[in-house]
């Protein structure tokens, strides 16, 4: 048995070596928003659009986190009120009175889902029209009714844009991370999200490795016009990535079908690709509760198999792709010692000791234990599971299932 597996923890050993050395340094977490003192020329105005579909107990803090920014130019928020019924445009109305913003705050409830959008972002799509048209600003702020923004985030995310003449700049906000389950799982899915777009990557104008974080991203008004607003991603699950590449891309509304197929499947952006920069956050939060696995389950199972395209043969590649990259190094540490041949062991728990290094830096991130970077093969495990759920309930008629929706997809 140990000359059939010593191949496999060998290939195993091979692709971390390949991983940490080739990979974009994914494993890293320096691509943060530095706070900065620079004073701006110009201040762009900026609205910030906010769905919200039943966020009733969490507006008090986000929308006041938001109201309360130290950004000295022109910023209004425009919150879409998406046929809740526990009171979201209440509350949200209630909380700009109590900070005499009433004026800084436009409520807006959306109309009736149409077919071909998913709810998120025909929201968005109702709240960027309505600034657009009211106030035509320099900057568009899309952001969850769940996030609880730093003071300074918004003068720091213009600051980051002018400077550095970026289109979008997006952050992968702290996600919250108490709970048992949230401190074993959570960092996992950053680092999964870092894997699969390596952050240095993204923010490289040279390649077109493109994706964003949907809390929080600021894009140019004129930007999000040129690729033709949200109607060019509106049945998109994984909504932020498909904006980031249609921005990054360098899409135009005016593209035909075959300029875009061509444009998606090159390798190496041009110099002159439009810049995009996606990066970490320490101080702007995400209070979305994960209190056990079944919510983080749905959170995963909802998009997992969108990520593959619906592709049985790309799920069956990913399902042994994981098993070979995580589950692999400890099963032959533990086999080979069970065997006596010492060179499986040997090989599996250097590959172990090579993932658990890469995931280290995340787990420091989020302050948690340090034991939990040995733990990534079972976190694995079950992330693989959530991944093979998520096919099912795709091909059950229950795919992208959120907030009492369920879209066909």
């Amino acid at each position: 048995m140990t000359e059939i597996l010593f191949p496999v923890v060998l290939l195993s050993l091979l692709i971390w070596i390949g991983l940490l050395t080739l990979w974009g340094q994914f494993w890293r977490t320096d691509q943060q928003l530095n706070a900065t003192e620079t004073q701006l020329e110009k201040l762009p105005s900026i609205c910030a659009v906010i769905p919200a579909r039943n966020e009733a107990d969490l507006l008090p803090k986000t929308l006041r986190s938001l109201f309360c920014q130290n950004y000295p130019g022109s910023f209004t928020i425009f919150l879409v009120d998406d046929q809740s019924t526990d009171g979201t445009a209440e509350i949200a109305q209630q909380t700009a009175q109590a900070l005499n913003k009433n004026q800084q705050l436009h409520v807006i409830t959306s109309q009736a889902l149409p077919l071909g959008w998913s709810g998120k972002l025909w929201a968005m799509e109702q709240g960027i029209n309505k600034a657009i048209a009211t106030l035509e600003p320099d900057y568009l702020l899309l952001t969850d009714a769940d996030i609880e923004h730093d003071v300074a985030n918004l003068h720091q995310l213009v600051t980051k844009a002018e400077q550095e003449d970026l289109e979008l700049v997006s952050l992968m906000v702290r996600l919250r991370c108490e709970s048992f389950w949230e401190k074993f799982l959570i960092p996992a899915f950053v680092f999964f999200f870092q894997k699969l777009y390596p952050f240095r990557w993204v923010n490289n104008p040279k390649k077109l490795t493109a994706a964003a974080a949907g809390g929080c991203i600021l894009i140019r008004t004129a930007t999000l016009k040129r690729i033709g607003g949200m109607q060019v991603i509106r049945q998109a699950l994984i909504d932020d990535c498909a904006l980031a590449h249609a921005v990054k891309s360098g899409f135009t509304q005016s593209q035909d079908s075959g300029d875009r197929t061509k444009s998606q499947q090159n390798t190496i952006a041009s110099p002159h690709s439009p810049k995009i920069w996606l990066g970490l956050s320490s101080s702007t939060h995400s209070l979305r509760p994960y209190l056990s696995l079944s919510p983080i389950w749905d959170m995963v199972a909802r998009t997992a198999f969108t990520q593959l395209n619906y592709s049985p043969l790309l799920l069956i590649g990913t399902i042994i792709g994981m098993i070979l990259v995580y589950i692999i190094p400890p099963l032959g540490f533990i086999v080979g010692a069970l065997t006596g041949n010492w060179l499986v062991p040997l090989t599996g728990l250097s590959a172990w000791l090579l993932m658990s290094l890469a995931y280290l830096p995340m787990i420091r991130f989020y302050q948690c234990p340090v034991w939990l970077a040995f733990c990534l093969p079972i976190i694995a495990l079950l992330y693989n599971l959530m991944t093979l759920d998520s096919a099912l309930r795709y091909w059950q008629g229950r795919g992208g299932a959120w907030k009492g929706r369920v879209y066909k997809v």
